[in-house]
């Protein structure tokens, strides 16, 4: 077995021993939070449990065997023990993909944070162009989206824009869309029919839990402001856009999606969670440069990963060196061959990492 995902199911049984206790029921926000990482844990805690009965199984039948005389009983008991070697490599593989998931396989939230780069109104067009591509990957998987927070561009799309997403495996399936994500393509303004290249970039944060990170009252200033867009479009008579600073970090989230400054202020700590999740994270990261076993993991924002050539029709994923020549289907949020290439390069990675295989 991977000692990891003892790990995993050994605080699953914690957390299951948690909810029937009294001081958790008695506590809403304390419930939430326990269910929440219960049922992300599920998955890979069943799983693990299954594999230990089926072995337990196979140890059983192969004990009667040797004991059976009855050539009817051996020939029953040797089908039995047949079948659950077979069941059992199956689940080998199982296991061996939750391993080499790591922490992706039991987180189902993320945040994304899309922005345009170099390139003016062409770059927060694209922006949008990126936004409505994930959302339509999204709504295909059946996962849901949430608005936390938009800045329009002048010309249409987003300065800058952020989404947060849930759904069983959606970290896991996106979180090597971090990084910079560059256009070539002819703009709408260009009379000349030019190919300008622009830039956006797109950053992928686990969402965090209040258990995974604690934030102290006295460590944030909030400010309240009226919400406003380009043009005076979208403004409020009350102040309820929230802008939040970690003064530790220095990190400051804003957001003026809703109408309430109540539930600004809830979407802005979750942004803000999960961005001192990623910092966190990523000092980790940096300490085992040497032992990281994989590059696309990286989630660096100034990397350049992905290049979207529209008059080839061509996509370019530089990590990997993947190229896919059907850009129009992609655009429109048909990524599952890209996101596959990616999660099983880093599976292939992860595992080599591992260096071993379940017993």
């Amino acid at each position: 077995m991977f000692p990891s995902l003892d790990l995993k199911l050994q605080r699953f049984e914690e957390l299951e021993r948690r909810l029937q206790e009294p001081d958790v029921l008695a506590n809403p926000a304390a419930l939430v939070e326990v269910q929440k990482e219960y049922g992300g844990l599920r998955k890979v805690a069943e799983t693990v449990r299954t594999y230990y009965r089926l072995e337990s199984d196979l140890t059983g039948a192969k004990e009667m065997l040797e004991l059976e005389a009855d050539e009817g009983s051996r020939e029953y008991l040797l089908a039995e023990v047949a079948e659950l070697e077979q069941k059992i490599g199956g689940m080998r593989t199982e296991l061996e993909d939750l391993a080499t998931a790591g922490d992706a396989a039991t987180r189902g939230g993320l945040i994304m944070e899309i922005r345009a780069g170099t390139g003016g109104d062409e770059a927060a067009l694209f922006a949008g162009d990126l936004f409505n591509m994930y959302s339509h990957f999204i709504q295909n998987r059946g996962w849901k989206i949430e608005l936390l927070d938009a800045t329009d561009g002048e010309m249409g799309g987003f300065k800058e824009i952020t989404f947060g997403v849930q759904g069983e495996g959606a970290f896991q399936q996106l979180q090597f869309e971090s990084g910079g994500h560059r256009v070539q393509r002819v703009p709408e303004t260009e009379s000349q029919g030019r190919v300008h290249t622009s830039a956006a970039t797109v950053a992928v944060l686990p969402e965090a839990t209040e258990a995974e990170i604690d934030i102290r009252d006295e460590d944030l200033r909030i400010d309240t402001m009226r919400a406003g867009g380009p043009g005076g479009q979208k403004v409020n008579k009350t102040e309820s856009a929230v802008r939040i600073t970690h003064i530790p970090s220095g990190i400051v989230v804003k957001c003026q999606d809703e109408k309430s400054q109540h539930k600004n202020k809830a979407k802005a700590m979750k942004v803000l969670r999960s961005r001192l999740l990623e910092a966190t994270e990523q000092k980790i990261h940096e300490e085992r440069a040497t032992q990281r076993r994989t590059l696309i993991g990286s989630g660096d924002r100034s990397e350049r990963i992905r290049t979207y050539n529209f008059p080839q029709g061509r996509l370019t994923d530089h990590r990997i060196g993947l190229t896919l020549y059907k850009l129009d289907q992609i655009i429109k949020g048909d990524l599952d061959e890209l996101v596959g290439a990616l999660v099983e390069f880093d599976r292939q990675e992860r595992l080599k990492g591992l260096g071993a295989t379940p017993s």
